[in-house]
């Protein structure tokens, strides 16, 4: 959520924020206007309450009771505005939060203006395409010709684009989670397990409500939903909480399940295990101060990267532009790999510095110094990594002629064979 001081002193520059996202502005104008009404509001009853207190006190001193009678009826009608005032500036208030919960944060001055994925920059390019000799299988069908994916058990078991993994590929999978988990813990992310379902309230603090409520998955009967992705429970781990200095920056790193009900995916090729209705995933989180963000970002997207490289795969990195910015994100930079059989790119991390936009939503402040004011943290979060693209990555990568496919080699001792 942005900071309500900037639709007061720089309106201009959220407007032309949101047209760079492709965003209608007219919300700027709303907001602005009911912070008006609220401001305005907020004075008229501190104007009255000040004067209910006063006359309060002279009748109480006044003898005369024709005065004293005229005092209470004016002190009726003052009441009276102080009730209606206290309606109408709650009700701003709640409006005026609806309406900041809908606004995109403001992009970073170095994210490129583009209208949507086209204008997505290509920042690097690391590793060659696999010249395998022959013409690769695409996943959808070198797993169920090896028996490793079985999409039609799992449609039977829970519907269309659900599957089940079997033998090697679950194996393969299990231990892409573990080495994961360890590669980032050896680089200074501390482990945390966290729930996978969530109170609402963790989803707005999140940014995931009310944008993406379409594409949720919610238990109505306990009022909890289940997680898109391991950072709504990270963000929350600190919801209103004020930290110390010392404790930051905080490096999280956790395994979850994902659930997501994939409506946005219309028009996208949802073939094989791409856009599945639940994944796995192994997420980085950071809390920092906020001029440490810049840093934590490059050091996190070296992460992604340095896990890439370790699993032997081609990969390129992407600066997205505004069009393609994620609802919470100032600046993003996405990892996509190479899979030989899809023959295309496919993204398995989005490294984001949100600023301090999810802070500001979940209240998670810190002080530099015992009673120093506190300030909002900065968050930044990034997939490091997704399981069902990384997966197929591997395996039409390494598939052989005879449909076999080699593991990575810092797997094999998870996976307890270098092929399956």
């Amino acid at each position: 959520m942005l900071d309500i001081k900037l639709f007061r002193d720089e309106p201009d520059k959220i407007r032309e924020a949101l047209r760079h996202r492709g965003e209608e502005t007219s919300s700027v104008d709303a907001v602005r206007a009911l912070d008006a009404e609220r401001r305005a509001g907020l004075t008229e009853l501190e104007a009255l309450r000040a004067e209910r207190n006063t006359v309060s006190k002279a009748i109480g001193q006044t003898k005369d009771q024709a005065e004293r009678a005229r005092s209470i009826e004016d002190m009726q009608r003052v009441k009276a505005r102080i009730d209606a005032l206290e309606v109408t500036v709650d009700s701003a208030e709640k409006e005026l939060q609806a309406r900041l919960q809908q606004v995109p944060n403001v992009p970073h001055v170095d994210v490129p203006v583009g209208p949507d994925e086209s204008g997505n920059v290509v920042l690097r390019q690391v590793g060659q395409k696999p010249e395998l000799g022959f013409a690769p299988q695409a996943h959808w069908d070198l797993g169920p010709s090896r028996g490793l994916i079985d999409f039609d058990r799992g449609t039977r078991i829970s519907g269309s684009r659900f599957y089940v993994l079997n033998g090697g590929a679950a194996r393969l999978q299990r231990a892409l989670i573990q080495f994961m988990l360890d590669f980032h813990t050896e680089r200074g992310y501390h482990e945390v397990y966290t729930p996978f379902v969530v109170r609402e309230q963790c989803m707005w603090n999140a940014g995931q409500l009310p944008k993406f409520k379409d594409n949720l998955y919610h238990d109505h009967e306990d009022d909890l939903w289940l997680v898109p992705t391991a950072e709504v429970p990270l963000t929350n781990l600190y919801a209103g909480e004020i930290l110390a200095a010392e404790q930051l920056p905080i490096h999280h790193v956790a395994y979850t399940p994902c659930f997501r009900r994939e409506k946005m995916s219309a028009g996208r090729d949802v073939r094989g295990i791409k856009r599945g209705h639940q994944f796995d995933k192994v997420e980085m989180f950071k809390f920092t101060r906020p001029e440490d963000s810049p840093a934590a970002l490059a050091a996190m997207l070296a992460d992604g990267e340095a896990l890439l490289q370790a699993l032997d795969l081609p990969y390129r990195v992407l600066q997205l532009c505004t069009g393609d910015l994620g609802f919470g994100s100032m600046i993003t930079y996405d990892l996509e790999v190479w899979a030989a059989g899809c023959d295309e790119w496919l993204e398995v991390s989005s490294i984001s510095d949100f600023g301090s936009f999810q802070a500001r939503r979940a209240g998670i402040r810190y002080r530099r110094e015992p009673g120093a004011p506190t300030e909002f943290v900065h968050t930044l979060n990034g997939s490091g990594l997704g399981l069902p693209r990384t997966m197929i990555a591997i395996m039409e990568n390494n598939q052989e002629a005879d449909g076999s496919i080699r593991v990575p080699e810092v797997l094999r001792d998870r996976v307890k064979a270098d092929r399956i």
